[in-house]
C-alpha cells in the first residue's frame, strides 16, 4: 500500500564518497589494499547493498584514484582539487550529477571498508518527514571513553534533535549521579537544498573553537537530527589500521559493542 500522505514519503537519497589521495598520515589511502582489493572498493560495495540508496558515486581529484574505480566499475565524478573539506566535494558531485533538489545526500566516509549498510539506512529513515533536514548518527559510549577528546560527545533534545557536539564531556554532572553520555559517529545525511546552503556558509565561531565543522550548521539555526545506532565504524586512518579492518572483513562481522576508537585523522571529511 501506498502513502496517501506525500509529506511521509521518502526522497531518492543518494551516496556519495569523496576521496583523495594526499593523506599526511596515509599518502595514497583510498587505494590501500585491504585483502587484495582496494579500499574505495569495499567501501563502495558495503554502500550498494544498502536498499535505500537508489545509487552511490565516487569523489575524486585524483586521476589514479579514477582509474582504479572504473577497473572495478565504480560511477565516478571528477571534482576540483582545491575543496577545503569533503563535505565541499561531495557538494560539487551532487550539483555535476544534477540531483534532484528534493533528494538526500548521503556524505559516506572513504576510508570506512567495514561500514555496515544498515547504519545509511537508520541514517535515511529520518527522512520521511518533511521537517528533517540533515541526520547523523550517535552511540552511547562508556564513562572511560567520555575523556577522549578524538571521540565528539553530543546532547541532544528529547525528540532528537542536537543541542551541541563537543571534544569535551558533556553534559558535566554537578554532582555525583548517573549520566549517559553518547559519541557521535561523523556520518551525514543532507537534504540537496541544505547540502548547497551549507557550502556558502562562513566557518562559525564555535566550529573553529571545536574545530568540528557541524557547528557551522548549528550556528546557522539548522536542525541536525541525532540518529542512534549500536553499530561503530573501524575507519581506516594509519597503515596499521589496515590489519585491524581485514579482520573485520575477513570475519564477515560488524563492528558493535566496545571497539578501540582511532585517533582523529586527517581525512577528507572534516565533519566529525
Amino acid at each position: 500500500m501506498t502513502d496517501a500522505n506525500p509529506k511521509n514519503r521518502m526522497p531518492e537519497c543518494y551516496g556519495i564518497i569523496p576521496a583523495r589521495s594526499e593523506s599526511k598520515r596515509f599518502p595514497g589511502k583510498p587505494l590501500a589494499d585491504i585483502l587484495g582489493r582496494p579500499m574505495i572498493l569495499h567501501v563502495y560495495e558495503q554502500a550498494r547493498q544498502c536498499t535505500c540508496l537508489t545509487s552511490v558515486f565516487l569523489a575524486t581529484d585524483d586521476d589514479r584514484i579514477r582509474l582504479v574505480a572504473q577497473k572495478w566499475d565504480i560511477p565516478v565524478v571528477m571534482t576540483s582539487t582545491a575543496h577545503p573539506s569533503g563535505t565541499d566535494r561531495v557538494m560539487e558531485a551532487a550539483a555535476k550529477l544534477n540531483l534532484p533538489p528534493d533528494s538526500v545526500v548521503v556524505n559516506i566516509q572513504g576510508d570506512e571498508p567495514a561500514l555496515d549498510p544498515a547504519m545509511l539506512a537508520q541514517l535515511v529513515s529520518p527522512f520521511r518527514a518533511a521537517d528533517v533536514q540533515v541526520t547523523t548518527l550517535a552511540r552511547k559510549i562508556s564513562a572511560a571513553e567520555v575523556g577522549n577528546p578524538d571521540l565528539v560527545k553530543v546532547v541532544f533534545a528529547e525528540n532528537g534533535r542536537a543541542l551541541y557536539f563537543s571534544r569535551s564531556p558533556i553534559p558535566h554532572p554537578s554532582k555525583e549521579q548517573k549520566i549517559n553520555y553518547y559519541g557521535h559517529i561523523g556520518i551525514y545525511a543532507f537534504r540537496m537544498k541544505v547540502l548547497e546552503k551549507f557550502v556558502t556558509l562562513d566557518q562559525s565561531r564555535l566550529e573553529v573553537t571545536e574545530r568540528l565543522e557541524q557547528l557551522r550548521l548549528l550556528e546557522n539555526n539548522i536542525a541536525i537530527h541525532i540518529v542512534m545506532t549500536d553499530y561503530h565504524t573501524c575507519s581506516v586512518d594509519r597503515p596499521g589500521d589496515i590489519e585491524t579492518v581485514s579482520k573485520i572483513i575477513s570475519g564477515k562481522t560488524r563492528v558493535k559493542g566496545k571497539i578501540k576508537l582511532n585517533k582523529q585523522s586527517d581525512k577528507d571529511e572534516p565533519m566529525q
